[in-house]
């Protein structure tokens, strides 16, 4: 499947995280599925596609984290390899990644396979991060159901 038909399909999901649209996150994150043929997007377009502004966009490739090539004008041109980066850092800071971490990551993919096993152990890091905020969530999303109830009970608050 395209990248961009991908893309639009985790963005459609609602509420959660669908089968389909899990499905469609690996198929992005596996680079064997990227398509040749796909156009390059301006920087616009691709903002516009992964849900980011152009300048956040711009900062990321300031940072080193994502490189897009340049058209005959001089003109960013994202490539669909560019785009699955872009879903991946968008779902890696959404998750709370720091820029620190990130720029490590991102380094080590860029040396290749021999650094597999500390990425992995960045990945394991992110995880544990991340299981944790959820549990801190589903704690704020029980106190918050649980003032609801009293007030429900007690107009006056």
């Amino acid at each position: 499947m395209a990248t961009e038909a991908l893309i639009e399909r985790i963005l459609a999901a609602g509420d959660g995280p669908s089968s389909s649209a899990i499905d469609a996150l690996h198929e992005l994150l596996d680079d064997a599925t990227i398509e040749a043929s796909t156009t390059p997007k301006s920087v616009a377009e691709a903002a516009r596609l992964v849900g980011l502004s152009t300048h956040t966009l711009r900062y990321y490739e300031q940072e080193g984290l994502v490189r897009p090539a340049r058209n005959a004008s001089g003109y960013r041109a994202y490539s669909a390899f560019d785009l699955r980066r872009l879903v991946f850092l968008t779902r890696m800071r959404l998750s709370g990644m720091t820029m620190t971490d990130l720029k490590r990551y991102i380094q080590l993919v860029e040396q290749g396979p021999s650094t597999i096993p500390e990425r992995r152990r960045i990945m394991l890091d992110q995880q544990d991060r991340i299981t944790r905020q959820i549990r801190e969530l589903g704690l704020a999303l029980e106190t918050t159901k649980y003032k609801i109830r009293v007030y429900d009970g007690h107009p006056e608050g």
